[in-house]
């Protein structure tokens, strides 16, 4: 690789750590004082699936709702532009569905019930704790496998940059006030994986270069490591993104907030990848030492 250009990327690690900063500051303090704008899967209430004889309007569909006095409806199409799917939010009340279609029913178009889903307000709760559960599970099993694969000043950066993907990625939910419900879960957790993945190949790289360079900074065999799989990166991320912008513009609002979270969260592991568990690292002062392989039959101490 003689002809590799190398980047400075550590001499931007302090203007980096202040942008980082200012976003987990930002993140957590809209999700302490806003907290997330929970959808029907977390909080509870009533999802009915209704389909129309024509393309349903759904923006005068939300008007009947909310002239019978239904508060905050949900109203949006799925699978064609026949099929409706509505969502209200808090405790079920019987006959709830029936007073909808008898709303729906007094419009101009013809409609048909199809489907109608209760989720209590109970259920609901013990979906944020097992999500909760799941993150904080997924996060440990990480810096076990780091660790393990690797050395313990690897694991704190891969897994100090994952909480930071998914503290930032939570709070552009909460500042923004986007619905959270299982497929903005889903992605959150997919994020977990897609940034991994970048900084194991990443920390990698580094381990094989502090093992081949002999005289050189560990700021010198970062920035080369960086810049060697800096192009895989972007590859990566770029492509990925591709497919995240077609499902965000002809996905479907259903899987909407999906996508938005896996656009947020890969740029932002992209970013962690190449900064935030290197600048751990570094600050950890991982050096050679750290990483070589023991030598079969090597004394530990040189005898007087």
């Amino acid at each position: 690789m003689t002809n590799l250009k190398i980047y400075n990327f550590m001499g931007l690690r302090k203007i980096a750590a202040i942008c980082s900063a200012v976003l987990l500051i930002a993140s957590v303090a809209s999700l302490s004082t806003k907290g997330l704008v929970l959808g029907l899967d977390f909080s509870g209430g009533t999802q009915i699936e209704v389909g129309y004889e024509q393309p349903a309007d759904v923006t005068a569909i939300r008007e009947q709702l909310e002239a019978a006095g239904f508060e905050g409806p949900v109203v949006i199409q799925y699978g064609s532009e026949t099929d409706v799917l509505i969502r209200l939010q808090g405790k079920p009340e019987q006959g709830l569905s029936e007073k909808v279609y008898a709303v729906l029913e007094g419009g101009s178009e013809a409609v048909e019930l199809r489907r109608v889903d209760f989720v209590g307000p109970q259920i609901g709760e013990e979906l944020r704790e097992d999500g909760g559960l799941g993150m904080l599970t997924a996060l440990a099993v990480v810096m076990l496998y780091v660790a393990i694969r690797f050395q313990l000043k690897f694991s704190i950066g891969a897994v100090l940059a994952l909480a930071h993907d998914v503290i930032i990625t939570l709070g552009f939910f909460s500042i923004t006030a986007l619905e959270f419900d299982l497929t903005v879960l889903a992605a959150i957790l997919a994020v977990v994986g897609y940034s991994l993945n970048d900084t194991i190949v990443v920390s990698d790289r580094i381990r094989e270069n502090f093992r081949k360079i002999r005289k050189a900074t560990p700021v010198e065999v970062i920035n080369e490591s960086l810049s060697q799989t800096l192009w895989r990166t972007i590859n990566t991320s770029v492509t990925t993104m591709l497919v995240l912008l077609a499902l965000f513009f002809i996905g479907g609002e259903l899987i909407h907030n999906f996508a938005v979270a896996l656009m947020v969260g890969v740029g932002i592991g992209t970013y962690s990848s190449i900064y935030v568990a290197a600048t751990v690292m570094l600050a950890l002062k991982v050096d050679r030492e750290d990483l070589l392989e023991p030598v079969e039959g090597e004394l530990v101490d040189d005898l007087p």
